[in-house]
């Protein structure tokens, strides 16, 4: 019998719980790693490592380092694709966690822009392009590795594992800027203290390389390998995947930009611009991203288990259409001065994003094939990543000075319309067992 044929058995409940807690994790530890930098870069950056440059240049160079990363990010999803296609998905689990902790200790020790001058701005864009590379892997990693062990018909629900990690790494490093903030004056935290979340990353990272090594690799990839014919597509993995599925790399990737540029808007750029120009006390600011956090967790339950019932596609469109809305409302409102309004804009945007990225952590491993499959996930997620993560906190700042608020609800509204049309224009695959992608025509998928 063809291997590649034969159906896989389902796990039993006992090691979905471990891959789903193995996800949620590993991606919680990826991204408090991620985000701390997020958090340093709109608060502390500009003044340690740019000081010479003054409060604008400064803010702006700052958050330039932190689109660095987004930059490095196609390139961490191809590479950390391949390993995942060829050496398989467990290995780039292990790998990025690895080199994720590595990049975020080095800059919790890093020399300040006043003690080795122009040295310490190159560094930080090394170590960020290394967090970039890491992260790259690891989101479109821990999606697949828990679609591939997840039931067809409550795989949304499922893949909430990756989306709750996101969110919950944004918590911690949220909580632990917070507690640092509080716990000391605003000069040692500046002088020192900003380091220790940095820092505590390392007791995080080798809790989470002990879960994750730990579990098995994917059933569905044991069996994909054991297939001659699935080995020897997998050689060149980026090379077939853009041979065979170009059109879902290049759809994959807009249909990701919404919730990403939304998440980063709302969670780093209004940071600052509650503390730079509304005047707002960085506490106060991290309360309302806390706070905001735990609207992204409800968004993302309900999206997940939506797109479980309605479908991947119907689900992201709801939250896309609603978002192009959203996008002219959010600013005058958060421009008003009220920290409530403040949070009421961080809260309802971080609960679309829940809305629309909760179905692509299931959606993204269902379009692509198994041979190919952690590649093309890469590939697509990141290359989205860079239009909606990259682009528009760095080119916020002189739009607003420019335009006003209403250039940034236009860049919004424009990336959301980009999300919607992308996800039209792919198929629904809600419901589709993973094991059978390389010989199942590709029809819709029946919904219950």
């Amino acid at each position: 019998m063809d291997p590649s044929t034969t159906t896989v058995p389902a796990p039993d409940p006992a090691t979905l719980r471990r891959v789903f807690g193995a996800g949620l994790l590993g991606t919680t530890i990826e991204y408090y790693d991620f985000f701390i930098y997020g958090t340093a870069a709109a608060l502390v950056f500009p003044k340690v490592f740019f000081p010479s440059l003054g409060t604008a240049a400064g803010v702006a160079a700052s958050f330039a380092t932190f689109g660095v990363a987004f930059i490095a990010r196609p390139l961490g999803g191809v590479l950390f694709g391949h390993v995942g296609d060829r050496v398989g998905r467990k290995a780039t689990l292990i790998a990025t966690l690895l080199l994720m902790g590595l990049s975020t200790v080095l800059i919790g020790v890093l020399p300040s822009g006043a003690a080795i001058g122009v040295a310490a701005p190159i560094l930080l864009i090394v170590l960020r392009l290394c967090q970039g590379l890491a992260v790259g892997g690891e989101w479109s990693s821990a999606a697949l590795f828990v679609a591939e062990y997840a039931p067809p018909r409550r795989r949304g629900l499922f893949a909430l594992s990756p989306t709750f990690g996101t969110g919950l790494g944004l918590l911690l490093a949220t909580l632990a800027f917070l507690v640092a903030s509080v716990a000391m004056s605003p000069d040692a935290f500046l002088a020192w203290g900003w380091r220790i979340p940095f820092l505590a990353s390392i007791v995080l990272v080798a809790i989470g390389l002990w879960v994750r090594l730990g579990i098995a690799e994917t059933p569905i990839y044991r069996a994909a390998v054991a297939a001659a014919e699935a080995a020897a597509r997998t050689r060149l993995p980026l090379r077939t995947v853009l041979r065979e599925q170009w059109r879902e790399v290049l759809f994959g990737a807009g249909s990701v930009v919404m919730w990403l540029s939304m998440f980063y808007m709302g969670a780093v750029y209004l940071a600052n611009y509650g503390t730079a120009a509304l005047g707002f006390s960085r506490n106060t600011v991290l309360v309302i991203n806390v706070v905001a956090v735990v609207w992204n967790f409800v968004g993302s339950y309900v999206g997940a288990w939506l797109s479980d019932r309605i479908g991947r596609r119907r689900t992201m469109t709801i939250g896309n259409l609603v978002a192009i809305v959203w996008s002219f409302v959010m600013f005058p409102l958060a421009g008003a001065g009220s920290p409530v309004l403040l949070g009421l804009v961080v809260s309802a945007s971080l609960f679309l994003v829940g809305i629309a990225a909760a179905p692509t952590t299931a959606y993204l491993p269902e379009i692509f094939r198994t041979h190919h499959r952690s590649t093309g996930i890469g590939a697509s997620f990141n290359l989205g990543s860079i239009v909606g993560g990259a682009i528009p906190p760095v080119v916020a700042a002189p739009l607003f000075a420019a335009y006003g608020s209403i250039s940034l609800g236009i860049m919004l509204a424009v990336l959301a319309v980009i999300s919607t049309v992308s996800v039209l224009l792919l198929r629904e695959t809600a419901g589709r067992s993973l094991d059978e992608r390389d010989t199942t025509a590709a029809a819709p998928a029946q919904l219950p």
